[in-house]
């Protein structure tokens, strides 16, 4: 189960203005009790600028991209592949969110600071990863997010091999959604060309902030307790 965690130091109770950007504010930690509080508030942690430079920003991008109960679409290429690979839940979390880290991927924003902060999130059954592993064990992608409730939030995905970031995307579907996951939100933060080929759809933040609210009473899925 996940751990308890102290109240955070900082108020996210933020009332942000209808026509303001993506970057809301700035400063804080990232203390475990700080990022699920901000999670719980529709924030997530980057750079200040645009591709995640140094000091520390709080973000909630409208429109948001999300995956709804029903949306994710998987199209019959994808369906003979992935038989190719395996997969595994929370397996190799610290591999995977140096896979995402790269510096050599375009837009790579993950620093050490940022990995340790997940990495101590994961120890305590708030942060998971899907693995996904080509049929001679190598990791060749995977996905990492925060549980919340209902909640996951999606930080980022990685492949080394054409489709294994989308096998790792559908495995993570298929475990927030799962019989009881109607209510359940997967945040993606920005929905991309890629993302929406796969049904990822953009929404307001105040749109965002209602299906934030329903899916935080929600319980969280079994396969990431």
């Amino acid at each position: 189960m996940p751990a308890e965690l102290p109240p955070s130091r900082y108020d996210f109770e933020v009332d942000i203005p209808p026509h303001s950007g993506d970057f809301v504010i700035g400063g804080a930690d990232l203390a475990p009790a700080t990022l699920v509080d901000a999670y719980r508030h529709g924030f997530f942690p980057m750079g200040m600028s645009e591709g995640g430079a140094p000091p520390m920003g709080w973000w909630s991008p409208s429109p948001r991209g999300v995956l709804l109960h029903g949306d994710h679409h998987v199209s019959r290429s994808l369906r003979r592949s992935r038989p190719q690979f395996e997969i595994t839940v929370d397996a190799a979390f610290d591999e995977v969110v140096a896979g995402c880290a790269d510096p050599s991927r375009s837009g790579a924003w993950i620093t050490d600071t940022i990995a340790q902060a997940y990495g101590r999130l994961h120890a305590l059954g708030r942060a998971h990863s899907i693995e996904v592993w080509s049929k001679h064990g190598d990791l060749v992608g995977g996905l990492y997010g925060v549980s919340v409730g209902g909640l996951f939030a999606g930080e980022s995905m990685f492949h080394r091999v054409t489709d294994a970031s989308k096998v790792a995307l559908w495995a993570a579907v298929d475990l927030v959604f799962d019989d009881a996951g109607e209510n359940r939100l997967f945040d993606v933060q920005w929905q991309t060309p890629h993302l929406a080929r796969q049904g990822v759809r953009s929404v307001s933040r105040e749109r965002y902030r209602a299906l934030l609210e329903t899916a935080l009473l929600q319980p969280p899925p079994a396969g990431f307790v």
